[in-house]
């Protein structure tokens, strides 16, 4: 019965809100594979907007953000980081207005993100069109599932994501934006995966302004390859502070 009235209320914001064009909003593009884009399990407590909190939907409009925020594959979305790394920045800024920009694709490789990448047209389309309503604050990346099944894929790794961060930067007219990427999940056992994430924790290295969130003790949802719903809230609130450590 809660959790009906809940959901009942939360459908009522959402309703609300959806007259509101919100402005001044600190903005954060969402890109990578399934788990940026979420496959935890939808709750009620998913489903309650967060105050000041926005999200880009499919059809280029800011609506609450709630889960799930990505529609990559609508039969599939759940939960991501999104809604729990705003989380984090509303009680770190208080006056603040978070606007979430979700662009990530599940089961994408690194390559399909390049200049010359399916979805990079897609993300660069949507920042820009999300940035008439306020500044880039900041670029969130989970991916690396996709590209840990090969030894040359894994080992290039991060030279080819260091090319993809300073092309969304220049595209973006954002060189100093901070870019947040995360390690894959312990849980995961493709054959280059550990060489993945070694890539991954070594971007601070190659690109200034960047940061790493680590993934110990994050549980998969019982495939292996994806975050559970508590985790993902974890993962999130890591996300959260790692970007704060990069900003003033």
């Amino acid at each position: 019965m809660i959790s009906r009235i809940l959901f009942v209320l939360g459908c009522a914001a959402i309703a609300a809100a959806q007259t509101e064009v919100p402005k001044d909003l600190e903005l954060f593009l969402l890109i990578g594979q399934s788990n940026m884009a979420g496959r935890g399990a939808v709750g009620p407590e998913d489903r309650t907007p967060l105050p000041r909190v926005f999200a880009l939907n499919e059809k280029m409009e800011w609506v609450p953000a709630v889960d799930p925020l990505h529609f990559d594959k609508p039969e599939i979305a759940g939960v991501g980081i999104g809604r729990s790394f705003a989380r984090v920045l509303t009680k770190e800024w208080p006056d603040a207005k978070i606007g979430l920009i979700p662009a990530a694709f599940g089961g994408s490789a690194l390559n399909e993100w390049s200049g010359e990448g399916k979805h990079y047209p897609n993300a660069i389309r949507r920042a820009r069109e999300a940035m008439k309503a306020g500044r880039l604050r900041g670029i969130l990346w989970h991916q690396g599932e996709a590209d840990s099944g090969k030894e040359e894929l894994a080992r290039t790794y991060r030279e080819r994501f260091a090319a993809l961060a300073a092309r969304l930067r220049a595209d973006l007219n954002a060189p100093d934006v901070p870019v947040v990427v995360g390690q894959l999940g312990p849980f995961f056992a493709a054959p280059y995966a550990a060489l993945v994430n070694e890539q991954l924790a070594l971007v601070p290295l190659l690109v200034p302004r960047s940061g790493f969130v680590p993934s110990s003790g994050l549980a998969h949802k019982g495939d292996n390859v994806h975050f559970d719903t508590p985790s993902l809230h974890e993962f999130g609130r890591r996300y959260g502070y790692v970007f704060l450590s990069l900003v003033p």
